[in-house]
């Protein structure tokens, strides 16, 4: 890893979910506070909020203002940082939504490519400048083409690494071919892992941590992965990585986030409903997961 990598962005991130009411109607903000505190006990480096697993294609405008404003005071209360999603496909939106989350006082805001309209390399690069230029707030680039239907290059990832203001990537292409040339060609970004079980084999590269989707069950085994790691004990990252496999997987055997809600809800903390169009977890779904869970060491408590 090169020196000049930010120290701030490496270990276990969680991309938490948004906990609703019963009826799905508003965000529940004590179940939010109790999962930050829940985060914090297990170790977590900080928390990400409306991204994809906080359903931040559901949320209202207010909603979204609300949460990261009262979010990131909860995970600072709680001694972790706290990540806001600011994403979207519309360059002027996600302007707005960098000044409100650096206003909000976030530490920084992770920014997905823009969706549904594809736009070239060119468009990429000029998109993220806009927004790195927008506010003195750290961005994490987050590179999903399954979601997003295009994948940053290389090649952009290098280009935009020289703005002062970009310091990480979530890459989750699944790809250690992206992982590794990204690594080459932007040294000074903190590469994270967005996919559970590619955090060891893109940790191997170069990689210093991982925005979790497993964290949000068992926040205190993936902090465990990403400290071996980090402090080069190879063999007991290789351990844990091997008992994490099954539950990675079992995380996405229906889209993200159904199966970490329901999983959740197995294990006693129950956070509302999905909104529409995510419905609730199949009951092949819920069988599997019950066969995951009962398997996993006890999550750390409160």
């Amino acid at each position: 890893m090169s020196s000049s990598v930010s120290q701030q962005f490496r270990g276990a991130f969680t991309a938490i979910t948004t906990p609703f009411t019963d009826d799905g109607s508003a965000i529940d903000f004590g179940a939010l506070n109790e999962q930050i505190k829940f985060q914090a006990a297990g170790k977590v480096t900080g928390v990400v909020l409306a991204g994809t697993t906080g359903e931040s294609p559901t949320l209202e405008a207010a909603e979204w203002r609300e949460l990261v404003t009262r979010g990131t005071k909860m995970a600072h209360d709680a001694g972790i940082l706290a990540v806001a999603g600011t994403g979207s496909n519309s360059t002027h939106h996600a302007v707005e939504l960098q000044k409100f989350a650096a206003k909000a006082g976030a530490d920084a805001a992770l920014s997905v490519n823009p969706y549904y309209n594809k736009p070239v390399q060119e468009g990429l690069y000029a998109h993220f400048m806009e927004q790195a230029d927008a506010a003195a707030l750290p961005i994490i680039l987050y590179n999903v083409p399954g979601r997003s239907g295009v994948a940053l290059a290389p090649d952009t990832v290098g280009r935009l690494a020289k703005h002062p203001n970009i310091k990480a990537i979530k890459e989750a292409t699944g790809s250690t071919d992206s992982a590794g040339e990204i690594l080459i060609k932007a040294p000074n970004l903190a590469l994270l892992s967005g996919d559970d079980s590619m955090t060891l084999p893109f940790a191997s590269l170069g990689g210093v941590g991982v925005v979790s989707v497993v964290s949000n069950l068992i926040p205190a085994r993936v902090v465990a992965l990403c400290d071996a790691f980090l402090g080069n004990r190879w063999a007991e990252a290789l351990k844990v990585h091997r008992e994490l496999v099954p539950v990675c997987k079992a995380m996405f055997v229906e889209t993200n986030p159904i199966p970490v809600k329901a999983a959740m809800k197995l294990l006693g903390r129950d956070n509302g409903v999905l909104r529409l169009p995510m419905t609730a977890a199949s009951p092949a779904t819920i069988k599997t997961l019950e066969g995951v869970l009962s398997t996993l060491r006890q999550p750390v408590a409160v």
